[in-house]
C-alpha cells in the first residue's frame, strides 16, 4: 500500500517534508509551478538557473516565434483596434437575478480608483483552489480524507459550488460516500462562507448555520421553505411560520446579505488564457505527449556556497548549518520537480492509451474509465493520479481539455456496452437544442427519447445532468 492510505485502522504514515514538497509541486499547473520556482530562486541562494540551458532554449523559442509572426501579419490591423477591458464598479448582488437564474450571476470587480497609483510589481493573488487547499492542509484530517478533500477543491466552480455528485467522488477514489460526506462538511467550515455547497439552498444554510442561535428563524425560510421563498411567496411562509409580514422583512434582510456566489472575488483563469501543461499530438500512427515546461528554468546547486561547506576555517559553524540546510532544501525541490515530470508523463500516457480512439478520432470517442483504472495500471495511489489530473490541461488535435475531462462514470445500454456519462450529457444537450423552444421537453420525456436509444437513465438523473450543464429546467426554456 502507498504512503497515504491507512496503514491500520486509526493509524497512518506521517508524510515527510520530500512527500510534502512533491505533493504540493504534482497539484500545481504549469503557471503556478513556474511563480514557485521564481520565488524558491528568490528565497534560496543555493539555488541557480543554469543560464546556458536557458539561453540554448531560448534561441529555440526565437525561431518559433519568428515563424508564428509570420503568420500573424495578417491579424494585426484587427488587434489594433481592440479596446482593453475595464473592470466595472461593484454591483449589489441583484437577488431577483440570483432566484430567477442563478448561472447568470456574477460579481463584478470594483474600479480602481487611481490608475496611475503605484502598485507592486509581480503580487502573488491566491486563486480559489490554492486558498481552500491551504486551509485543508491546517486540518488534522487522514492522507486518505486529504486526498478526498483535494478532489472536491477542485470540482468547485468559480462561483464556489462543487460540479459532481459524491457518488461520482467515491467512485472515481474508490472510497465510500460515508467518507466523502465527512470530508465535505469539513470543507463547509472553511473560508469563505458558504464554499463546497451544491446549490444555493445549501449554500445560504452554510452561511446561516455559521450563527445558528441569531439566525434561527432565517434557517426555517431557507430549510423548510425555500420553494415558496425563491418564487417569493413571503406572505404565505409568514403565514406558515406565524409572524407578521414586518418579521418576514426583517428576516429577509438577513439573507439577502448572505453571498449567494462565495466564490467569486478570487483569481480565476480565463478561457483564452489556460495555458496547457501536456500537448498531445498524432505523428503517423503513434502519439507524441509533450511537457509544455519550456519556461520553467532547468535548476542547479550554487557551487560557491558548496564550497564555503569545504572551507572549515573561514567559515562560521552558523553559517554551514545555514548552507546545509539550503542545500537540503535545494535538492529537494530539483528532484521533486524532477518526480513531477515522470509522474506527469506516466499518467498521460495511460490516459492516451486507455483514450486512444478520443485522440485519434475526437470527443464523441470518450470511454468510461476512473482514477483508479490509471492508478492500477502504471502502479501508483489514485490519490497521486487525483493531484495529477486535477488543475491541468492537454492541449489536442481537437481543442483543449482538462486532464479529469476524460474520467466519466460508465452507463450500460441495453446491448450490454457501456459509454461515458459524458456522452448521455452530450446527447441531452443536444436532445435540448433541437427541441420546440415553444414547447420544451421535460426531463420525463427526455428520459423516454433516451430510452428509444437504449439508455435506461432515470428522471432524476436527467435532472442532474441538465443542472450540471447548468441548463434550467423546462419552463424556464419556453420561449413565448
Amino acid at each position: 500500500m502507498g504512503v497515504g492510505f491507512f496503514q491500520k485502522p486509526g493509524l497512518y504514515m506521517k508524510q515527510s517534508p520530500q512527500q510534502v514538497l512533491l505533493s504540493t509541486l504534482l497539484q500545481l499547473p504549469i503557471t503556478s509551478l513556474e511563480q514557485r520556482i521564481q520565488l524558491e530562486l528568490e528565497q534560496n541562494p543555493l539555488l541557480e538557473a543554469d543560464m546556458e540551458l536557458e539561453e540554448e532554449m531560448e534561441q529555440e523559442m526565437e525561431e518559433e516565434l519568428k515563424l508564428e509572426q509570420v503568420d500573424e501579419k495578417d491579424k494585426d490591423a484587427e488587434d489594433d483596434d481592440d479596446e482593453p477591458e475595464v473592470a466595472e464598479e461593484e454591483e449589489e448582488i441583484d437577488w431577483d437575478l440570483i432566484l430567477n437564474d442563478e448561472d447568470s450571476y456574477e460579481i463584478k470587480a470594483p474600479r480602481e480608483e487611481n490608475p496611475d497609483e503605484y502598485s507592486p510589481p509581480n503580487v502573488y493573488q491566491m486563486s480559489l483552489p490554492e486558498y481552500l487547499l491551504e486551509q485543508l492542509n491546517m486540518t488534522d484530517l487522514s492522507p486518505e480524507e486529504l486526498t478526498i478533500g483535494e478532489y472536491i477543491v477542485w470540482n468547485i466552480n468559480n462561483a464556489g459550488y462543487l460540479m459532481v455528485s459524491l457518488e461520482s467522488i467515491a467512485e472515481n477514489l474508490d472510497t465510500s460516500i460515508e467518507k466523502v460526506e465527512k470530508v465535505l462538511k469539513v470543507i463547509h467550515t472553511f473560508d469563505p462562507p458558504g464554499i463546497g455547497a451544491r446549490d444555493l439552498r445549501e449554500c445560504l444554510l452554510i452561511q446561516l448555520e455559521e450563527n445558528a442561535k441569531e439566525n434561527e428563524k432565517a434557517i426555517v425560510v431557507i430549510r423548510d421553505y425555500f420553494d415558496d421563498f425563491k418564487n417569493k411567496r413571503f406572505e404565505k411562509i409568514a403565514k406558515k411560520m406565524g409572524i407578521t409580514i414586518d418579521e418576514f422583512k426583517q428576516i429577509l434582510e438577513k439573507i439577502t446579505q448572505l453571498n449567494p456566489k462565495p466564490g467569486s472575488g478570487y483569481v480565476t483563469l480565463a478561457d483564452d488564457s489556460i495555458t496547457p501543461d501536456v500537448l498531445v499530438t498524432k505523428e503517423g500512427d503513434e502519439f507524441k505527449i509533450t511537457l509544455n515546461d519550456w519556461n520553467i528554468p532547468h535548476l542547479r546547486i550554487n557551487n560557491r556556497y558548496k564550497s564555503l561547506l569545504l572551507d572549515k576555517k573561514n567559515t562560521s559553524k552558523k553559517t554551514k548549518d545555514f548552507i546545509k540546510t539550503r542545500l537540503e532544501m535545494a535538492r529537494w525541490l530539483i528532484n521533486s520537480i524532477h518526480q513531477r515530470r515522470v509522474t506527469i508523463m506516466k499518467v498521460v500516457e495511460a490516459i492516451v492509451k486507455r483514450q486512444h480512439d478520443f485522440f485519434d478520432k475526437g470527443s464523441t470517442h470518450l470511454k468510461p474509465m476512473i482514477l483508479k483504472d490509471i492508478a492500477d495500471e502504471i502502479g501508483m495511489d489514485i490519490s497521486t493520479v487525483s493531484r495529477v489530473t486535477n488543475g491541468k490541461y492537454v492541449q489536442t488535435d481537437y481543442g483543449v481539455f482538462e486532464l479529469k475531462h476524460f474520467f466519466s462514470e460508465k452507463i450500460r445500454r441495453e446491448d450490454g456496452e457501456d459509454v461515458s456519462n459524458k456522452e448521455i450529457k452530450e446527447r441531452i444537450r443536444a436532445i435540448i437544442d433541437k427541441e420546440d423552444k415553444k414547447a420544451p421537453l421535460n426531463d420525463s420525456k427526455i428520459a423516454e427519447m433516451l430510452k428509444d436509444d437504449g439508455f435506461h437513465i432515470a428522471r432524476r438523473t436527467i435532472a442532474k445532468y441538465r443542472e450540471q450543464m447548468g441548463i434550467p429546467i423546462s419552463r424556464l426554456r419556453k420561449v413565448i
